[in-house]
């Protein structure tokens, strides 16, 4: 689907799995737990977002810390991997060092006529260091975490926080994913969405369906300039 709506205006994206590639841990997962990096980074992954998911459907809320804490604590004990306090310190620590995928500078490069902004179930503490340990100070105008709300994507609350700091109406800001629930809450929201899918994956069958679909970040520069 092509994007032939009103001008887009500001550029808002999300962070884990769409800037940063949160799987670039499986080397350190690897080197303390060997040849489990893969099935330990995937399932830390799912139970984390998982954890959101609850926590918000309960109304209850624990920053993006501690749920990623526990995810791994859960995925350990899951693959019956043993680990000590000094492994979960390095795991936790690499999340604020996760690589951002090959073609982010690029890409932002390419969209610097626009305002730019961060959307993200991270917390302050770990958004901050994540920019700046990726080389990317300076670049979003915004960066906005789910804390200030207490409560996780996909909550319209969530998406109407970028609404209210940028100043635009919902149909004036390219929202811009790779994870379906999350393109799929800001369309239903009302943004103009382009969902990232690197791995050609088939769209949840919900009955919403994104703006624009691209394989990969540096589509948007084309995609934008039509």
């Amino acid at each position: 689907m092509t994007d032939t709506g009103p001008t887009i205006k500001a550029m808002v994206f999300d962070a884990y799995g769409t800037l940063f590639d949160v799987h670039s841990v499986i080397a350190l997962c690897n080197e303390l737990f060997p040849e489990q990096g893969p099935a330990l980074s995937h399932m830390w992954r799912a139970k984390q977002l998982e954890y959101t998911w609850l926590l918000s459907l309960m109304g209850r809320y624990e920053d993006f810390w501690h749920i990623t804490e526990k995810a791994l604590r859960f995925a350990c004990r899951a693959l019956k991997l043993p680990y000590d306090e000094a492994q979960q310190a390095q795991l936790l620590e690499a999340y604020l060092h996760l690589e951002p995928y090959p073609e982010v500078q690029q890409a932002l490069t390419g969209l610097t006529g626009y305002p730019l902004a961060i959307l993200s179930n991270g917390s302050p503490a770990m958004l901050e260091p994540l920019v700046s340990n990726a080389g990317l100070q300076g670049t979003f105008a915004h960066v906005i975490s789910v804390d200030e709300l207490k409560i996780y994507k996909p909550s319209p609350q969530v998406y109407r926080l970028a609404v209210d700091k940028l100043g635009l109406e919902a149909q004036a800001i390219g929202f811009v994913s790779s994870n379906s629930f999350d393109i799929i809450g800001a369309t239903a929201f009302g943004f103009r969405t382009f969902w990232v899918n690197r791995a050609a994956s088939p769209l949840d069958e919900l009955g919403v369906v994104p703006t624009t679909t691209i394989g990969k970040l540096t589509d948007l520069v084309e995609v934008l300039n039509r």
